[in-house]
């Protein structure tokens, strides 16, 4: 560097003087040095006063030197973040009640899991805060596999509900746990797969929650019953029943719980489960029975439910060889949820029963003309 000062060197090496041009923005020969071989003309610009070079190159180095500033202050990710993406949760809990397993409902619920992942990485947080946003994206992805059992989208709900696992093992939130294994064992039931579905609902009752909560204990035992009837286990039905509504009196109507289950489990829930347990069975009457009490309960926010329960009472019926009440049943299923897959399902079920009780009558031909115009 005294050399270049001086004057000694008149034109530095190709690797010095390249990064002297960056630092500087001037060409080399602007900075008074002069390639080697040239001789300086009359007509040369005259060559730079080593003075002055001193000085450009002095106060160049002294510009590179100058601190950076000083970085901002990373972001805290803290409870209002998690707050922000519970409300969001419980949008998509009433969605669900709604309007039931739509794509639009799981996409946004996998949506905002990843958002509660991603916010991870935006800046620092504590322990707590970090459990409870996994927490959450495990409940969105829950949902989502929700979503997808209710589509009967059934592939999708697996891949959700091994992604939804890893994500509640990590908060360590057994309430969430519960929904997912809850979940799993629907999944099964759905798929008609009963095994399956007894050992994934049995993970969700051996959660210590259970104990804490008599209504954790409540829904699984009322899922168990379903299970158990399309086993056709009527004694463990029963059982499971009378266990539900036992856990169901004893929990504590004012506990502070996560929005998906207060939504849920109340009696409205207990009775549409055992419905569907009895239907299982083919112990028709009581099965009515279940499905008039579950109507009567049922809040009116809960569309989707209402419809599965009309659909299924005039299953019921029909299983009594009700025909005619049967049939204005299954036509009072509201038509904004006539297409949900579940709902469609069941009356593409009822159809076919009717057919097979009467397929030349003329309530025969009546459904088979709305099926047509409605249904399809």
């Amino acid at each position: 560097m005294r050399d270049w000062k001086a004057g000694r060197v008149r034109w530095p090496k190709s690797a010095t003087r390249t990064a002297l041009e960056q630092v500087t923005g001037l060409p080399a020969a602007a900075l008074g040095f002069v390639p080697r071989g040239r001789v300086a003309s009359a007509s040369a610009p005259p060559q730079e006063d080593p003075v002055n070079r001193r000085s450009l190159l002095t106060a160049t180095v002294a510009t590179t030197a100058l601190p950076l500033p000083a970085a901002t202050a990373p972001h805290r990710v803290g409870a209002s973040d998690v707050t922000r993406l519970r409300g969001k949760f419980a949008d998509v809990v009433a969605g669900d009640h709604q309007h039931g397993g739509i794509r639009g409902i799981e996409s946004r619920a996998l949506d905002l899991s990843a958002e509660a992942v991603d916010l991870q990485g935006r800046g620092s947080t504590s322990q707590r805060v970090r459990s409870q946003l996994y927490a959450v994206a495990a409940a969105f992805t829950s949902s989502a596999m929700w979503a997808a059992i209710d589509g009967r989208r059934f592939d999708a709900a697996r891949h959700h509900h091994e992604r939804a696992a890893s994500l509640a093992a990590m908060s360590g939130d057994q309430t969430i746990q519960f929904r997912i294994w809850s979940h799993a064992g629907s999944l099964y039931r759905h798929m008609g797969r009963p095994s399956d579905a007894l050992a994934a609902n049995d993970v969700a009752r051996a959660l210590p929650v259970t104990r804490r909560d008599p209504l954790f204990a409540a829904l699984g035992h009322a899922r168990h019953a379903a299970i158990h009837g399309l086993a056709g286990n009527r004694s463990a039905v029963e059982r499971t029943i009378g266990h539900a509504q036992d856990a169901a009196d004893r929990a504590d109507p004012h506990a502070h719980r996560p929005v998906w289950i207060t939504a849920v489990c109340d009696q409205a829930e207990l009775a549409e489960l055992a419905l569907s347990a009895y239907l299982s069975l083919g112990d028709f009457e009581r099965a009515e029975a279940q499905a008039h009490r579950s109507l009567t309960l049922l809040r009116p926010s809960m569309q989707r439910d209402r419809a599965l329960v009309t659909a299924r009472l005039a299953q019921a019926q029909l299983g009594q060889e009700e025909v005619e009440p049967a049939m204005a049943t299954a036509m009072g299923v509201p038509l904004n949820v006539v297409r949900h897959p579940r709902v469609a399902g069941i009356l593409a079920a009822f159809g076919s029963g009717l057919r097979e009780f009467s397929p030349h009558s003329s309530h025969t031909r009546a459904w088979t003309q709305y099926q047509r115009e409605v249904l399809t």
